[in-house]
C-alpha cells in the first residue's frame, strides 16, 4: 500500500496531536498556578524496589520458558500523593532489571526539576533523553499519570474522556506445554469466553487438536515470531483458519516484514503484528503486512506513547489489540484504562502469576471491571 504525501502530512498531523489530548482536561487558572508554585518547594520522592513475581503454570513461548519474572515497581511521591508504575523487563529488547533499574535513575533529574501537570512535556522529554529500555519509561510514565489523575481526584479513564462499559472482553492465554497440560489449562480458564493460545513449534497442529477436544471457544493464536519462513507460515495459517481460529499474532519474526506482506496476500485469517511494532514510528511500515497491531505498554514506554499509536493505527484503518507483558496489576490495569478506545484485549499477565501485590482491574466473564478510585485505582504495596 503506497502513501501519498497529502496521506502522509494528514497523519503526522494527527500523530503530533494525540500526545496533547489528555491535557484537555481543565483546570482554573488559580489551580495552575497554585500548583506550580507548588511544585519548587515540595520534595520529590522517587521510590524504586525490584519484586519476584511467580508464575502459576510454566510459561513456554516460542523462544523461552520462563516460572517466574523479576519487575521493577516505581512508587512516585509529591504533595502527599502516592503514585505507582511498573516495568516488566523483556529479554526479546535487550532488558534486564539492572538496566531498568539505570533507565530509571537517568530520569530521575527530569521529574525531580518539571511540574508534573506538566505530563506530556515530560513524557517527551525523557523519550527524547532515553533510547532504550522502554519498560522503564513505562514504569515512569504509567506512575506519572497514576498522579495526576489522583490530584484531580479522577479515575484515569476519565481523565482520559473514555467511557469505562466500553471495555472489552479479555483473552486468557496458554502458555505452550504438552497436549494434555494445555487442556488442563483451558479447563481452568472456563470464565473466559475468548482463549489466547501460543504456538510456533513443531507441534502446533497437535496443539490446537488437543484444545479443540476439549473447547469450542474462539481462539486467537500467537506465533511469537516462531515460524521461520513464508511457506511454512501460509501452511500453518491456512490450516488453522478451518479451526475456528479468529487471528494470528506476529507469525514470523520481526524483521520479516515483506515476506509477512506476501503471507497476507496467500491466507485467510487477519494478521496481527506484536513484536514487528514498538512505538508510533513503527506503524506506516506495516500497513499491507498485518491487519492489526498489539500495543503494550511496556514495549511502547507507557501511556503517553501508546495513545499516539492508537491513533495513527486508526488513521490506518488497523485493528487494535491492547497486550501485556507478566505484569502485575498495576500495569494490567494501567493498560486497562485504555482499553475502551481498542478492538482486542489480551490484558491477563496478572491472572498468570500467584503473588499478585496489588488489586485493580477485576474480569467479570472475560470482561474488564475498571476501578472507580482515582488513578489507576490500584491498591497495595511491595
Amino acid at each position: 500500500m503506497k502513501i501519498t504525501r497529502k496521506q502522509f502530512m494528514k497523519t503526522a498531523t494527527l500523530a503530533a496531536a494525540v500526545p496533547f489530548l489528555p491535557s484537555l482536561v481543565r483546570l482554573s487558572e488559580a489551580q495552575v498556578k497554585s500548583k506550580n508554585s507548588a511544585t519548587s518547594e515540595t520534595s520529590t520522592q522517587i521510590h524504586v524496589k525490584t519484586v519476584e513475581l511467580r508464575l502459576k503454570h510454566a510459561w513456554t513461548l516460542s523462544r523461552n520458558t520462563s516460572t517466574l519474572k523479576n519487575n521493577v515497581f516505581v512508587r512516585l511521591e509529591r504533595e502527599g500523593i502516592s503514585a505507582w508504575g511498573e516495568a516488566a523487563p523483556n529479554v526479546r529488547y535487550d532488558e534486564t532489571v539492572d538496566s531498568t533499574l539505570n533507565t530509571i535513575q537517568q530520569a530521575r533529574p527530569i521529574f525531580e526539576r518539571e511540574s508534573w501537570w506538566h505530563f506530556a512535556q515530560i513524557s517527551d522529554q525523557v523519550a527524547a533523553t532515553i533510547h532504550h529500555d522502554s519498560c522503564a519509561k513505562a514504569a515512569l510514565n504509567i506512575a506519572l499519570y497514576d498522579w495526576v489523575a489522583k490530584k484531580l481526584g479522577v479515575p484515569l479513564y476519565q481523565m482520559l474522556g473514555l467511557d469505562p462499559t466500553k471495555t472489552p472482553v479479555t483473552t486468557f492465554s496458554i502458555g505452550i506445554d504438552t497436549p494434555e497440560i494445555m487442556q488442563q489449562k483451558v479447563r481452568e480458564a472456563g470464565e473466559f469466553p475468548v482463549l489466547k493460545i501460543k504456538v510456533g513449534l513443531k507441534d502446533d497442529e497437535e496443539i490446537i487438536r488437543a484444545i479443540r477436544k476439549v473447547s469450542s471457544k474462539p481462539l486467537r493464536v500467537d506465533a511469537n515470531e516462531g515460524w521461520k519462513s513464508k511457506e511454512e507460515a501460509v501452511k500453518k495459517i491456512n490450516w488453522m483458519a478451518t479451526q475456528g481460529i479468529e487471528f494470528v499474532e506476529q507469525p514470523m519474526p520481526a524483521s520479516m516484514i515483506e515476506e509477512t506482506r506476501w503471507v497476507r496476500e496467500r491466507v485467510k485469517l487477519p494478521l496481527i503484528a506484536d513484536e514487528a511494532v514498538l512505538s508510533a514510528a513503527d506503524i506506516p511500515k506495516l500497513v499491507g503486512a498485518f491487519d492489526g497491531i498489539n500495543i503494550k505498554l511496556m514495549k511502547a514506554g507507557g501511556i503517553h506513547e501508546a495513545l499516539r499509536m492508537i491513533e495513527l493505527a486508526r488513521a490506518f484503518h488497523l485493528k487494535i489489540m491492547l497486550g501485556c507483558m507478566i505484569e502485575s496489576s498495576v500495569g494490567i490495569t494501567a493498560a486497562a484504562h485504555l482499553s475502551p478506545l481498542v478492538d482486542y484485549a489480551d490484558l491477563d499477565g496478572n491472572l498468570l502469576i500467584s503473588n499478585d501485590p496489588f488489586k485493580g482491574v477485576r474480569v467479570r466473564n472475560g470482561k474488564l471491571i475498571l476501578p472507580k478510585r482515582p488513578g489507576l485505582g490500584v491498591t497495595g504495596s511491595v
